[in-house]
């Protein structure tokens, strides 16, 4: 395993950063609708909106009122003066819909106002965004006059938000959970409003638990614990004082601990760089880390550590080859003899070498995926009229395939390839595309459908019980693209995705998150022509293949993998995992 979490983190970031040509949302974007829990903040933050103008009109008091969702104070004590008095106490302030700058008010009647606009999507209470289908949202607002000024009847329920207020106010972080496994943390995306508040506010949203598309497959250690005061800050220590728990809580009390450490040390403002956790007023310090406990102290449970030797790969006239020269990779994939397609590398979970390799190879008469030892022989484990490209997670030491578009199997290693239940698929289209997330609690499928080729993410669960595995929940998280053709993890919780650019007749690489917000166009500068397909890893500068040779991304230009050198030529790229 390579380097400490804080410094995989930020190189990350780098990388991500690197790629990006713009950073808003488009504004075809469906609109989004955000709620969150009372705010902790009494006080103004930032730019206040200002109250209702003498004379305004219906348009004007209209549009003021959505400026005026873009407030810190409870309760939006500015937007309620727009509102009659006989709504201006009973609306609720607890949902935003957040919604593209492209807005259109028109007056329909005599005190009747139209307010259309492209939805984003929709934040919970929680601060769980889901993003909105394609189109626009209309809402019919009535005003009457009160004392010769006009004033909104009928208030939405919740704020409505314009999409630059809502970055501006609210930071996207990460809820951390466990993976079934107990190795990783688990990013559940939020959205949590600026603020000194923040940090209790995170903590309170873990002791919620994991949003209900991920909480089936994941594990919460703070689960029934009782946070006894709001998190204090003095300096950049943090410190969590806790109840509720058992008299001898270890391991969970090591992975309670390990838990406030990733979620609070992302936060900037404030800036945290160390936690201390108090059990019923008495600090705690499980496996003997020290009081005030860092990132560093709980390096083994990172989102996004990836295997020290895993450098990138690829495939070149059916034989399997390594970054950065082009050299066969060890044994008999390296030769050729298996005339692989696509192909997946899993390290051993304790030692992180290299350890099961997986291919497909494609015949006029089907496909076949071999399975067997990194650097040894491979033998035939599961044959089909077709097979995706096979993918793994950093957790387990097993490969996962769709089987002639429509049955997900997993390959452990060294066992017999297993159903996957996937209940939501026959439904969707034809899975194209199917690959893990680094900590195997997610997955994205390209699935080929009525609307066309589309992007979705579901959650793998896996029974304790009796050890079946279900990918549960598939839903779109990027419904403004129709033509992708390939996606692959570059963290825990963000995807790399190839689809087609709306605006020319073009494939070009994406970013999201994955819960779809952030949707931003990936540079391609310096690429010979389209790509057609991608890697990319935690840390690792993303590769692609375009025009039949291996391209990948360093400062924002893609570039031969030996600069000065001519590409080398391959197709299906990735990282061992």
């Amino acid at each position: 395993m390579t380097g400490s979490p804080r410094a995989l983190a930020a190189a990350l970031l780098l990388a991500v950063l690197s790629l990006v040509s713009c950073s808003t949302v488009p504004t075809s974007s469906p609109t989004v609708q955000i709620t969150q829990a009372p705010a902790r903040v009494v006080d103004a933050v930032g730019i206040e909106p200002l109250p209702p103008e003498p004379g305004a009109s219906p348009e004007g008091i209209v549009r003021d009122f959505i400026d005026a969702a873009a407030s810190t104070v409870r309760r939006h004590p500015v937007a309620r003066q727009y509102l009659a008095p006989q709504v201006r106490e009973s609306w609720s302030d607890d949902g935003i819909s957040v919604i593209g700058t492209d807005i259109a008010l028109v007056t329909t009647d005599e005190g009747a106002v139209t307010l259309t606009a492209n939805l984003i999507g929709t934040v919970d209470t929680r601060g769980v965004f889901t993003v909105a289908e394609r189109g626009v949202v209309t809402r019919d607002f009535r005003l009457e006059q009160v004392d010769g000024e006009w004033r909104i009847t009928n208030p939405p329920e919740g704020l409505i938000m314009l999409e630059p207020d809502f970055r501006r106010l609210y930071d996207p972080v990460n809820a951390y959970f466990l993976d079934p496994t107990e190795q990783r943390m688990v990013p559940d995306p939020r959205y949590l409003i600026r603020g000194e508040s923040q940090p209790t506010a995170l903590v309170e949203r873990l002791i919620e638990g994991a949003s209900a598309p991920l909480a089936a497959g994941v594990r919460n250690p703070l689960s029934g614990v009782q946070l006894t005061r709001a998190v204090t800050v003095e300096g950049q220590t943090a410190t969590v004082e806790l109840s509720g728990l058992p008299p001898e809580p270890s391991p969970r009390l090591a992975q309670i601990s390990a838990q406030l450490v990733w979620n609070l040390q992302q936060l900037d403002q404030p800036r945290i760089s160390s936690v201390v956790v108090l059990l019923d007023g008495e600090p705690v310090t499980p496996g003997g880390v020290p009081r005030l406990q860092t990132v560093e102290d709980w390096a083994s449970f990172s989102p996004d550590i990836v295997p020290v030797d895993g450098v990138g790969h690829y495939i070149e006239a059916g034989s399997l080859r390594t970054l950065p020269g082009g050299e066969p990779a060890p044994g008999p994939a390296g030769t050729g003899v298996y005339g692989l397609g696509s192909a997946a590398i899993a390290a051993d979970t304790g030692t992180g070498r290299l350890s099961f390799l997986t291919g497909v190879r494609t015949d006029p008469g089907g496909a076949t995926l071999l399975a067997g030892q990194y650097g040894g022989e491979l033998t035939p484990v599961l044959g089909a009229g077709t097979l995706s490209a096979p993918t793994v997670a950093g957790t387990r030491t097993e490969a996962w395939v769709v089987r002639n578009g429509s049955e997900v199997v997993r390959v452990p290693a060294g066992g017999p390839p297993q159903p996957v239940a996937a209940p939501t698929l026959p439904g969707l289209g034809r899975a194209e595309v199917l690959q893990l997330s680094p900590d195997g609690v997610r997955a994205a499928v390209v699935v080929d459908g009525q609307d066309g080729r589309r992007l979705h993410v579901g959650t793998v669960v896996r029974s304790d019980e009796d050890g079946s595995v279900v990918l549960r929940d598939l839903r779109n998280v990027t419904p403004t693209l129709a033509q992708v053709i390939d996606v692959a993890w570059a963290d825990s919780g963000t995807l790399l995705v190839l689809a087609g650019d709306e605006g020319e007749d073009r494939i070009v690489p994406y970013s999201v998150r994955v819960d779809g917000w952030g949707l931003t166009p990936v540079s391609t500068s310096g690429l010979p022509g389209q790509p057609t397909s991608l890697g990319v890893a935690p840390t690792r500068q993303p590769l692609v293949s375009a025009e039949d040779s291996i391209w990948q991304l360093v400062g924002g230009t893609w570039v031969t993998l030996v600069r000065g050198a001519e590409p080398l030529p391959g197709t299906a790229p990735f990282y061992p995992l």
